[in-house]
């Protein structure tokens, strides 16, 4: 068994734009089912309203307040906040001016860029 440390991960650019670092996935890990992801939206930014047909998300916020849509509601939020994103659902989320937005995702099945699909 390895442990992976968030420094020995780079991160990338998603889809919907979002910087990403996957932190366990079957590219880096022997997980094979899911991923997981830690995800920074920069301060006063908002990711693309996207949807994937197959992954289930879960994200959870760790730092930074928002407001994160789910089909056409906007909902706030702030650390310790835990947000179930079906498949087929269409979401992006928003950091606030005042500071980033650094939360976790999980995917199941893993996050693939081709199970994006941008909408708007």
């Amino acid at each position: 068994m390895e442990i992976i440390s968030r420094d020995q991960v780079p991160s990338f650019i998603t889809k919907d734009g979002s910087e990403i670092r996957e932190l366990l996935a079957y590219r880096n890990s022997v997980i094979q089912k899911q991923s997981l992801a830690e995800a920074i939206v920069p301060a006063g930014t908002v990711t693309q309203f996207h949807y994937h047909p197959i992954t289930e998300e879960i994200y959870f916020i760790l730092d930074g307040t928002g407001e994160v849509r789910l089909g056409e509601l906007w909902y706030p939020v702030k650390p310790g906040d835990s947000i179930p994103i079906p498949p087929g659902t269409p979401h992006q989320i928003r950091a606030s001016v005042a500071d980033e937005l650094r939360f976790l995702c999980c995917c199941v099945p893993a996050y693939e860029h081709s199970d994006t699909v941008l909408l708007d």
